[in-house]
């Protein structure tokens, strides 16, 4: 039993690019991983991702681009205001404009820049650089 697939899913992609490997399989996979994998396609750290249906809950066959240095998610998952995003990126991530915070907000899944231009606040799920 998996208590944290969203978790799961990080440590899957990190080791992969850790290892040098060109793709990999997540299993099983969620809206909540696709969304974050989009975001994490949209900021340049994979290449391109697709759902493979296998008669269960499906799973996502991730292109690896290697450009991935770390990624991992966040618990507890915080509540952030837009005034304290800034403070998180220096408690997570290695310097500044470098690297990927995730937040799910009521936009849906966004980066810490897209958050900070919509002006509005949400969970804190993941980091990647």
């Amino acid at each position: 039993m998996q208590s944290d697939p969203l978790n799961d899913a990080m440590c899957v992609i990190k080791n992969a690019s850790v290892n040098g490997k060109a793709e990999c399989i997540i299993a099983p996979s969620s809206k909540l991983i696709g969304r974050v994998l989009k975001v994490m396609q949209d900021y340049g750290y994979i290449n391109q991702f697709e759902f493979v249906e296998d008669g269960k809950a499906g799973k996502f066959r991730v292109q690896l681009k290697g450009a991935i240095n770390n990624c991992g998610v966040i618990k507890p998952r915080y509540s952030v205001k837009v005034a304290d995003i800034e403070t998180y990126e220096a408690r997570y991530l290695p310097a500044q404009d470098f690297g990927v915070l995730i937040f799910t907000t009521t936009d849906g899944v966004v980066a810490q820049d897209k958050a900070k231009e919509l002006g509005i606040g949400g969970k804190l799920l993941a980091y990647v650089y």
